[in-house]
């Protein structure tokens, strides 16, 4: 039983350092993520809001990455302006409740989405309905718009103003693929907004 054991822990782990593997190699994805932390660092210095959308683990992804922002990543620094969608029960179930589940994200934005704001739309299909309508709304309202997805980004990667997505076509790739990212982006708006040697 300890062997079988270890072989999935070691058949797991390898697949995890294979996506990483190849995120690592990958100068396309390299560019947008650069592109991506470029428009937040703008956002963010012109008074702007960072906002995380996403369902399941991608809600958990979402509120981690706003709390890296909004709290600190590396070291102390002033808090960011960064917000989960997916955190407020009794928002959540009333917008369920009023308008359906595929409201969820939409109808927050559009209570409080402002034009130059950022919204991360995460889904590992890049199919929620609930995660489109999000991005439908927010380019509407003038926000910028970027897509975490996997391999084949669904319809979401041609909605977005940039998509970000994990060489994976397995959830829990995609995810831990979504977190490296995320947490890049992190790094990057932190130390260009408040410089400090490694």
């Amino acid at each position: 039983m300890e062997d079988l054991l270890t072989g999935a822990i070691a058949g797991q782990l390898r697949e995890t350092a294979d996506t990483l593997r190849a995120m690592s190699e990958d100068a396309a994805l390299h560019a947008a993520m650069a592109n991506v932390a470029s428009a937040c660092i703008a956002a963010l210095r012109n008074g702007n809001k960072l906002l995380f959308a996403g369902n399941g683990g991608s809600a958990a992804d979402a509120q981690h990455l706003a709390g890296e922002l909004i709290s600190r990543f590396h070291y102390d620094r002033p808090g960011l302006p960064a917000f989960s969608l997916s955190t407020d029960t009794s928002v959540l179930t009333a917008i369920g409740n009023d308008y359906g589940y595929e409201r969820l994200f939409a109808r927050q934005i559009e209570a409080i989405g402002h034009v130059g704001d950022i919204l991360f739309a995460i889904s590992t299909s890049g199919r929620s309905p609930n995660i489109l309508n999000a991005v439908r709304v927010a380019r509407e309202k003038g926000l910028v718009t970027i897509g975490l997805t996997g391999r084949g980004g669904g319809e979401l990667s041609g909605l977005c103003d940039h998509c970000l997505r994990t060489p994976s076509d397995l959830t829990p790739r995609i995810q831990e693929g979504h977190i490296a990212i995320g947490h890049t982006i992190c790094y990057l708006i932190e130390q260009q907004l408040f410089p400090k040697a490694p």
